[in-house]
């Protein structure tokens, strides 16, 4: 088989405490994936490429673990509103739009296309409680090369008239849409079918918006067909509160999941997890389920600010999210920048709670939710070549070391110092989706 092989400053997240760098590596892959990272260069076979990167990053690409997709045009609007306003005010009405097709695709090809191009190659996803929107949205990203979890929102109450679904048809339509949309499952006429980079998940809204017989039924359909959820879970005080009040006999925002049955069917994702209690942090730790920091939108809305450093030394799994639209910017690389930020403002005001490093923040972005995508978020033996080839951020008349470099990128970079994007070692572009 034909190999390929680059060259450059690789930064491989082994831990949370400590990367591997390797100025000068090659990176041998083949058929996409890594075979070895070695120091010095291979004797090359025939066929061989050698992709040669210089003083260049190589890092592995990066995971958003909460996007809520249609939200794309509310990015940067409405920031200075709490989050139930905003909710009202711009969310519900902008994801009532996506009933319509033509809308729907207008705006699903462009947080494609916007995701490549800021270096986020696997992503978990919200859509809307439409059916049709949401199978189109699964079908763009299976044609983009992208890793992805994603599905139909669920909500039966607690919701504008305009924007709420009946609960035998939420149940019907998800049912549906996880069973059509299994790897090696039709695309939808053709002769085509899923290649199981993108895999369905249920998206129950959050706990206040779904009723009892919505999250059991929710439930029957992930032990049925083995699909994980993906929600929201002690995002602020006040949601938490009401999500007891309407649950009595669970007692807690977590426990509610649980009783319902969503929970072990597959990946399990809580964004924010910013108030957890014992029973939460019992959860995520029974369940293996990921805590997704969502640093831009609990400042933007006021939530509070997770516990990071203090659940990351706990050994539960985290990974970072943009949460656009309640996050106004797609790229996760200054989510890492933020996660360090806010983390020495809940230090500064919750003396117990610590600071989160950077190359803890960089690794949730990476391998920590890469994990959620198999052999992902690593440039390591055994994992697919989904990396980011990011340009030397030094100055004229200085030399930045390799750690200063990916640091600068992430609080002062953009796009254009991400030099090429790979996916199972195929070169991507922001382009391909006109």
């Amino acid at each position: 088989m034909k190999r390929v092989i680059y060259r450059g400053t690789v930064i491989d997240p082994v831990s949370p405490k400590k990367p591997d760098i390797r100025k000068g590596a090659y990176v041998i892959t083949e058929d996409g994936v890594i075979l070895s990272v070695e120091d010095r260069q291979p004797v090359q076979t025939e066929g061989d490429t050698i992709v040669d990167f210089g003083e260049n990053l190589i890092i592995p690409a990066f995971s958003d673990l909460h996007i809520h997709a249609p939200q794309f045009a509310e990015r940067g609007i409405g920031m200075d509103c709490l989050l139930f306003e905003w909710l009202n005010r711009y969310t519900f009405p902008e994801e009532a739009r996506f009933r319509e097709r033509s809308y729907a695709e207008t705006i699903y090809r462009q947080v494609i296309r916007e995701l490549i191009r800021q270096g986020t190659l696997h992503l978990a996803a919200f859509t809307t409680i439409h059916y049709e929107a949401s199978d189109l949205f699964f079908r763009l990203l299976e044609e983009s090369g992208l890793y992805a979890l994603a599905g139909k929102i669920n909500m039966d109450r607690n919701s504008p008239d305009y924007y709420v679904e009946d609960t035998a048809r939420s149940l019907a339509d998800t049912e549906r849409f996880v069973s059509e949309h299994l790897p090696g499952g039709r695309i939808g006429g053709t002769d085509r079918h899923y290649s199981g980079r993108v895999r369905p998940i249920l998206i129950p809204r959050f706990a206040p918006t779904c009723s009892g017989e919505l999250l059991h039924g929710l439930g029957r359909i992930g032990q049925r067909y083995k699909v994980g959820v993906h929600t929201h879970l002690v995002e602020s005080r006040e949601e938490a509160a009401w999500a007891k009040e309407l649950f009595p006999g669970d007692g807690s925002d977590g426990a509610i999941y649980e009783n319902a049955g969503l929970l072990g069917n597959g990946p399990s994702i809580f964004a924010h997890v910013i108030f957890p209690t014992e029973t939460e942090e019992r959860i995520l730790r029974q369940y293996g389920a990921y805590a997704v920091h969502c640093p831009d939108a609990t400042s933007n809305i006021t939530a509070g600010i997770m516990p990071a450093a203090r659940l990351l030394a706990g050994g539960f799994p985290l990974a970072l999210g943009t949460d656009v639209g309640g996050g106004h910017f797609t790229g996760v690389y200054r989510q890492v920048a933020r996660a360090v930020q806010i983390s020495k403002m809940k230090e500064f005001y919750e003396p117990e709670e610590k600071r989160v490093a950077f190359f803890e923040a960089f690794y949730m972005a990476t391998a920590g939710g890469g994990a959620v995508f198999g052999n992902a978020g690593r440039i390591a033996p055994g994992y697919r070549f989904d990396a980011l080839v990011i340009r030397d951020m030094s100055d004229e008349g200085t030399q930045l070391s390799p750690e200063e470099s990916l640091e600068r990128f992430c609080y002062i970079g953009d796009d254009r110092d991400i030099l090429a994007r790979y996916a199972d070692g195929k070169l991507l572009s922001y382009d391909t989706l006109s």
